[in-house]
């Protein structure tokens, strides 16, 4: 086992960190309207590779769903427009959920990789004690 080892796992741990956020900040936005004119929300996605050196991944951005926004009558809305529509979010909140469990176990496989080989270092410096 190398030293890379932890640094594969803290890129790992990263990218899982923010697609967390991603996730977090899509799902905290799931309800949000906007006014008649204005953009509405859009899911946030990860976009990674791997890392230039080779070892590890990287986020290299963020990128807007570009589906088409639903839309909803509902006259009643104070956001709606003249025609009594209300343009809906872009976030599906099943795909969020299933996103969310992947970005934990990514997150924490990365941890699990990160303390193991911790310990195998300080197991490795006894040897010579």
């Amino acid at each position: 086992m190398s030293f890379n080892a932890l640094d594969i796992a803290a890129s790992g741990a990263n990218l899982g960190r923010s697609w967390l956020n991603a996730v977090a900040h899509n799902i905290a936005n799931v309800n949000t309207v906007n006014p008649d004119g204005v953009e509405p929300f859009r899911s946030k996605l990860v976009v990674a590779r791997e890392a230039a050196d080779g070892k590890g991944v990287e986020v290299v951005g963020i990128e807007e769903n570009d589906a088409v926004a639903p839309e909803l009558f509902d006259p009643d809305h104070p956001f709606a427009s003249e025609e009594g529509v209300v343009t809906r979010p872009v976030v599906d909140l099943a795909t969020q959920m299933a996103d969310m469990i992947g970005a934990q176990r990514t997150y924490q496989a990365n941890l699990s990789v990160i303390k193991s080989s911790r310990d195998a270092y300080a197991s490795a410096m006894q040897i010579g004690r």
